[in-house]
């Protein structure tokens, strides 16, 4: 019987990606990503929100291309595995960590979007150029230019 451990997150990085090297040499980056669900109560009837964290860790080439993209604020889209993982606390009780393990990540917003929402200079869209008619100054298109 076939069995599948995946998980699908879109949310906000929650701190700069941190890159660093295994003791053999593999290059892993982790960050967090806040995922939000907006929702209403159903004994109150308020509207209410919650935030989920999640620990995400990438591992080699994925690794580094993730300190090089990712910044603390960004929207992404992870997609991955889960994999838990136990740890001794200083107290020494065992504890559980809960991480996904990224087979693959994307941007969701640009770096204009960032820097608008963030105070920094808004570029206004330039306006597109119509396309010259082979006959002139009017816009439109010629025929024969469809390559199918």
């Amino acid at each position: 019987m076939a069995s599948l451990n995946k998980i699908m997150i879109i949310g906000n990085v929650g701190r700069d990606p941190e890159l660093r090297m295994t003791a053999n040499g593999k290059p892993v980056t982790e960050f967090s990503v806040a995922v939000n669900r907006i929702f209403n109560d159903g004994t109150s009837g308020e509207r209410r929100e919650e935030t989920e964290w999640f620990r995400v860790v990438c591992w080699q080439r994925l690794a580094e291309t993730a300190q090089q993209l990712i910044q603390k604020g960004r929207l992404v889209f992870v997609e991955g595995r889960l994999q838990t993982r136990p740890w001794t606390d200083r107290e020494g009780k065992e504890r559980l960590s809960v991480e996904i393990i990224a087979n693959d990540f994307r941007v969701l917003d640009s770096r204009r979007d960032r820097e608008a929402g963030m105070g920094g200079p808004a570029q206004e869209p330039q306006p597109a150029q119509a396309a010259k008619a082979p006959n002139g100054d009017k816009p439109g298109f010629d025929p024969d230019e469809i390559p199918f």
